[in-house]
């Protein structure tokens, strides 16, 4: 077996990312290289499944590799961890092939769109059409992939005319709200974010954001994900000054709280000089809690990370209001889930990021993907204010 055939096919397969990271974004060559990827997952054999998963999973997740040089751990951890990725995704491709008949990996394949291993659901198959004639739906998705089982199987090109029941048709936007919103940009490093010694110079690069924001006549800021690298419920002081900012501006930043002994990631909002918080509705695995029983996951905060404790969460997501706009919050990964669309009462969201972690690489890229399809799904239009990534207003129909 030749190496080069999986290697092709997983290029295929995570060409789309790679081509919005370089600025290529062309409907023709992406809907060609998204289906042509599906034909060979549908026809390679067994071991180039396995191969192909792998490098599957190399190519949409390597990223993760750059985030263990914030921990001090061996090189070797990071090396394995990233590999596990890797054949995890092998496996899981393998599996496609469990029954040799074409229908059935055409079933499986299928079944991908709702994988989610760990607790981690970055692997959207559907993503692939994103940036093509298709659309990104479930029903989307079914009808190219068995159109496509269908012309192999019954050798019979006719059958591609299915694929017009997949083509995305729609093509409005969301209105967005009558406010003037800005968005700085921040490009702080992840190592100099943390330090104590910066604390106070960050600090102050905020409140100059919030007071260019007022003097130019901005209606509502928004800071990304801990840009206060504090517990900001612990600063009277701090909270105080938002507060006064927040007659002239509203305000939603960034910063940990600290709770009854527990730490949750929280959008702090002020408006009028009222403060509302927004906790975190779902975790990073493996970045903000360990997903397994909680003796496992002591014992890995233990060995890996240095005796840390997971963060907490909130049961519902959060909402709020600026002179009767709706603003629905989400925190980073959560933004990708389904989880912070439940109850939605807007169309309006705004996503606080930091990506200091992983640049550089894809990483904001697939993020901003990832968020697309969601602002898609729900039909919201994001406003996504991001450390070291590139701040993005998503409005796609």
């Amino acid at each position: 077996m030749s190496i080069l055939k999986p290697l092709f096919t997983a290029g295929l397969f995570s060409s789309s990312i790679y081509f919005e990271y370089f600025g290529i974004v062309n409907l023709i060559l992406n809907s060609f290289t998204a289906i042509l990827s599906i034909y060979l997952l549908l026809t390679i054999s067994k071991k180039e499944l396995f191969f192909t998963g792998f490098f599957i999973g190399l190519f949409w997740f390597w990223w993760i590799f750059l985030t263990f040089q914030y921990y001090d751990l061996p090189t070797y951890v990071a090396i394995v961890a990233t590999a596990g990725f890797g054949l995890g995704y092998a496996i899981v491709f393998y599996l496609l092939s469990i029954f040799n008949h074409i229908y059935i990996r055409a079933f499986l394949l299928f079944l991908l769109y709702f994988l989610v291993i760990l607790g981690f659901n970055w692997f959207k198959p559907q993503l692939i059409f994103l940036n093509t004639y298709f659309d990104t739906t479930i029903f989307a998705y079914f009808v190219i992939i068995f159109t496509i089982a269908s012309v192999i199987e019954q050798k019979k090109p006719i059958y591609l005319l299915l694929l017009l029941f997949a083509l995305n048709f729609t093509s409005h936007k969301v209105e967005q709200p009558n406010l003037k919103i800005y968005m700085p940009q921040y490009n702080i490093s992840q190592d100099k974010k943390w330090q104590p010694k910066f604390k106070d110079e960050l600090i102050k690069i905020n409140f100059q954001h919030i007071d260019y924001a007022i003097k130019e006549g901005y209606e509502f800021i928004i800071l990304p994900e801990t840009i206060f690298p504090i517990a900001l419920n612990k600063n009277q002081d701090i909270i105080t000054k938002l507060k006064e900012r927040s007659k002239d501006i509203a305000i939603v930043a960034g910063a940990l709280e600290f709770d009854q002994n527990k730490y949750y990631n929280t959008s702090y909002f002020f408006h009028k000089q009222n403060m509302q918080i927004a906790r975190k509705t779902v975790l990073v695995p493996f970045g903000e809690a360990v997903p397994f029983p909680k003796f496992i996951a002591k014992w890995i905060n233990d060995k890996f990370f240095g005796g840390a404790v997971d963060y907490e969460v909130a049961k519902h997501p959060t909402s709020f209001s600026i002179d009767g706009v709706k603003f629905r919050n989400a925190i980073c990964y959560e933004a990708t889930t389904d989880k912070v669309f439940e109850n939605l009462d807007t169309k309006y969201m705004v996503v606080l990021t930091n990506n200091a972690w992983f640049v550089p690489s894809i990483e904001p890229v697939l993020q901003n993907m990832l968020i697309r399809y969601y602002a898609k799904k729900y039909d919201v239009v994001v406003y996504h204010s991001s450390n070291s990534s590139p701040n993005k207003i998503i409005n796609t129909k």
